[in-house]
């Protein structure tokens, strides 16, 4: 679409607690836009349903620009309102979510469109006492301009710019300066902004003449139907606007609602960083349903993209999904919670070692099925008990892939990443700031589970004032202790009594030993775990083993040879 920017400065007055306005208004207009940053944890669904309104009811009515910066923008229309005839703005609804402020509303999911103290100002609930979910006020200032004009003269934009960013916008070319829009008297009231102590934003307002309805229709068909830049390129056919997604249903908010008690805490059976999981009946079967804000999009995209492309016996099944207000994801119920409950909850039956082994062993099964059996290779990256069900036969499926990714399995090293993940299943080169893409990251996690099978330990252990790591724990046993095996009758869980072999937990540890090597290239593969606990859970009454761990060709298998 061809954009004709026509610059005018709406003199900004600077204040550090509220807007100020020069000039009453008597109406607004029905149509004005906000300038709006993408972020990697925005997408146009989520700014559709934050910011929706008669002008902006789906995705689709976004303008996309064809900004080649960084920080990509797109154009969010909204309607300008007089405001109690004092200044011009809109006021958009929206719900609170657990752990936000003023300031991160108005900056992450407003973009600095408004600010922390213009929010205060319109709301009643202080700061420190927002109630969760609870409704608030978010005003975005606005102008019209002049109808004396133009008809076409009729869209501003709210422009939030950085100090500097104002002059780079004037004599870069960016603007071209053809004429001063007038303004209908005085000065235009889109004034006011809590400034921070050292780079203060400014909204700009910029009156902006657009061909817009001439070419409203054929610019919406060529430019607004875009792929989620979170996604890979090969997802075609999955869009921001609306998902497409074969072998799994598509549900509605209100059949969600309806199935989960509308979301009650009776029917909440988990909780973590990405979202709630709701117990559900729904269309006749047992279902867990995970909320997810609309902000959690590249986890909720990341789980879409791995749970309709593999299946296996020991990953959790996706049944569907919904993108209305919040982002849903329906999986198969696994009766039995997950592998941290049961090795902790104290008011649940202790795990035998044998069901230990085999939820070991069905662990590492779907992990070896994403590592080496599927067309594109995926890595979890966030292994560990929690994230590990147990369905009402004590068999393991892994679930959880919000931060799963695709490896180059050619260049397993071209490519490194943030540090993601829960703290204490991390490698250890994570604490470089960032890692090669590498299957191995999820051995480390699986290491640092087999642990957790072996003590009933959590993966971090406060013990008053000294944290420890449960791998530091084990490494002390192998690497100090004159006995090891000894040393490990001290770590094993209490609950077990005398119910296990030490000769199964010693070789168990030191499987997990090698998982947990300080250098990745060192660490076995999925497929030499999985060989390795096939022979160990062979037999449950001889653990005559000694010799495995010493065959060439086992060595040379769990080195990845």
């Amino acid at each position: 679409m061809e954009l004709r920017f026509i610059f005018s400065l709406s003199f900004l007055l600077l204040s550090s607690t509220s807007f100020i306005t020069e000039s009453k208004c008597n109406k607004g207009c029905n149509l004005a836009l906000a300038s709006y940053t993408l972020t990697n944890d925005v997408n146009l669904t989520y700014i559709s349903n934050i910011m929706k309104s008669n002008v902006l009811r789906k995705p689709q009515d976004i303008i996309i620009t064809n900004n080649k910066s960084k920080s990509k923008r797109v154009n969010v229309p909204f309607p300008c309102d007089c405001i109690n005839g004092e200044f011009l703005a809109h006021t958009f609804v929206y719900q609170f979510q657990p752990g936000e402020t003023y300031t991160s509303v108005a900056e992450d999911d407003f973009s600095n469109l408004t600010t922390d103290v213009w929010l205060q100002n319109f709301n009643i609930y202080r700061p420190t006492n927002i109630p969760d979910f609870g409704m608030i006020n978010v005003s975005v200032n606005c102008s019209c301009g002049n109808r004396k004009v133009s008809k076409d003269y009729g869209l501003f934009i709210t422009y939030p710019l950085r100090t500097k960013e104002v002059v780079l916008f004037l004599f870069q070319g960016k603007i071209k300066m053809e004429a001063i829009c007038p303004f209908t008297r005085g000065i235009v009231a889109i004034v006011g902004i809590s400034v921070g102590v050292l780079a203060g934003l400014l909204l700009l307002s910029i009156c902006v003449y657009i061909k817009y309805y001439l070419k409203k229709k054929a610019w919406k068909k060529k430019n607004l139907i875009l792929d989620d830049p979170k996604l890979n390129s090969d997802q075609t056919g999955t869009h921001i606007t609306g998902i497409i997604v074969e072998n799994s249903l598509e549900f509605s908010y209100e059949e969600l609602s309806v199935a989960t008690n509308n979301f009650s805490e009776d029917n909440k059976i988990g909780e973590g960083g990405f979202g709630e999981v709701f117990y559900a009946e729904l269309r006749g079967q047992i279902a867990a349903v995970k909320k997810m804000k609309m902000k959690a999009s590249k986890e909720f995209y990341a789980e879409l993209k791995v749970l309709t492309r593999v299946h296996h016996l020991n990953l959790v099944r996706l049944i569907g999904y919904c993108v209305e207000g919040f982002l849903f994801l329906v999986y198969e119920y696994i009766d039995n919670g997950n592998l941290s409950q049961n090795l902790r909850d104290l008011e649940r039956e202790p795990l035998p070692w044998s069901t230990r082994m085999q939820i070991a062993l069905d662990s590492a099964r779907g992990l070896e099925y994403i590592h080496e059996h599927t067309v594109r290779v995926y890595i979890h990256r966030d292994i560990k008990s929690e994230n590990i069900l147990l369905d009402k036969n004590f068999r393991a499926k892994v679930a959880d892939f919000g931060l799963s990714k695709l490896a180059d399995v050619e260049n397993s090293t071209s490519s490194a990443i943030v540090a993601e993940g829960t703290f204490g299943y991390m490698p250890p080169e994570y604490a470089h700031g960032g890692i090669a893409l590498s299957t191995k990251i999820d051995v480390y996690a699986f290491g640092v589970v087999l642990y957790e099978l072996i003590s009933a330990n959590q993966a971090v252990i406060n013990d008053g004032p000294e944290v420890k790591g449960l791998v530091a724990l084990f490494d002390e046993v192998f690497d100090h202790e004159p006995n090891p095996t000894e040393a490990l009758k001290n770590l094993v869980d209490p609950r077990l009594g005398d119910n296990y072999s030490i000769d199964s937990v010693y070789n168990i540890a030191k499987l997990a030993k090698a998982c947990t090597m300080k250098d990745p290239q060192l660490r076995p593969s999925m497929r030499s775990v999985v060989v390795a606990l096939m022979t160990l859970t062979s037999t449950t009454e001889d653990w005559n083993i000694s010799s495995i761990f010493e065959n060439p060709a086992f060595v040379n298998l769990m080195s990845g040879k």
